[in-house]
């Protein structure tokens, strides 16, 4: 047991309602990470698979030790990498940057790149304005001092990436793992969530996602503070025939040098979290599931940590906290 990982835990549950602290639903939690040398190659998947779950929430928390950081590390780390064999298709158009929103605290901003790895056709929508073939699209806030990037999502292979508001040491942090919402299907080696439209609204600060199996989901910001960050997610129907709704995917090299390293799930009826390193994990039932890091890596050193937690079967239930 990783007895480290047990003051996160009590700064989640300080955090949480005790009377809704547990999930209406376990779910399979699968393990389907292969070990690689390269550190920008996504070689962590972490899934979440129930036929009855249509509500949840996805938490990304600083990490443990985000208080002492005084230092941060982003640089990318090409050792060992060879993407060769990537596939490249050309974008449609010619690079750009198209702001959909600007308020006061919120601004919504999308990018095109001169090429991606997947054909771009997925449609993009904010009121009136309708935007095909975007790559990326950033939610920024406006914090004490200056705006933060919050949330991006990538349309194109339904790929999100969320953070907090930095601590006050800190100008900005880092991201890490990135998660899947939706009905997760295999393209080649990448798993991917197959998005037709995306349309964000700025009075909910949610984003309805129309998925090209016909069903649909909805991601909502539920609350952004410096210690966390909450997103209420909602499914018009179950995910079935043995497919994830959600998913981690993330990086793992060595104990110094990952965005991910540990997992511990919350099983049904147990007593105490199970806590593990996650190369070798297993797998198992859980209630909650935490994926993150207890020591420091040279790697996106302040990338949070990722939860995902209150499964519920009914969508329409109050969302928990």
């Amino acid at each position: 047991m990783i007895s480290v990982l047990r003051p996160l835990f009590l700064s989640l549950t300080l955090f949480a309602s005790p009377a809704l602290a547990a999930s209406d639903v376990a779910v399979e939690v699968k393990n389907e990470s292969e070990p690689v040398l390269c550190a920008e190659k996504d070689n962590v998947t972490i899934k979440a698979i129930s036929p009855e779950v249509r509500r949840f929430q996805i938490e990304a928390a600083h990490p443990a030790y985000i208080a002492g950081l005084l230092r941060d590390n982003w640089e990318a780390d090409w050792t060992a990498c060879d993407m060769t064999g990537d596939p490249v298709f050309a974008a449609q158009t010619p690079p750009r940057r198209v702001t959909f929103y600007e308020s006061i605290e919120y601004w919504l901003v999308g990018y095109t790149f001169p090429t991606f790895w997947r054909p771009s056709d997925t449609t993009f929508k904010v009121g009136d304005r309708v935007e095909k073939g975007l790559h990326l699209v950033q939610l920024w806030k406006l914090g004490k001092d200056r705006s933060h990037e919050l949330l991006v999502v990538y349309p194109q292979d339904g790929y999100w990436r969320a953070r907090p508001m930095p601590p006050s040491q800190l100008p900005a942090t880092a991201y890490g793992s990135s998660f899947l919402f939706g009905p997760i299907e295999q393209d080649g080696a990448r798993p991917v969530v197959n998005i037709r439209e995306i349309e964000f609204d700025p009075k909910t600060t949610s984003f309805t996602l129309s998925f090209k199996d016909g069903s649909t989901g909805t991601l909502k910001l539920d609350s952004v503070d410096e210690n966390r960050m909450v997103l209420d997610a909602v499914l018009d129907k179950p995910v079935t025939g043995g497919k994830a709704f959600v998913a981690l995917r993330s990086m793992y090299v060595t104990e110094g040098n990952n965005d991910v390293a540990q997992i511990a799930i919350r099983e049904p009826g147990a007593k105490s979290w199970r806590e593990e390193k996650l190369m070798p994990f297993t797998g198992g039932k859980a209630t909650d599931i935490w994926m993150g890091r207890t020591t420091h890596s040279r790697h996106n050193t302040s990338s949070p940590d990722m939860v995902f937690r209150n499964f519920a079967k009914d969508p329409n239930s109050p969302a928990k906290k």
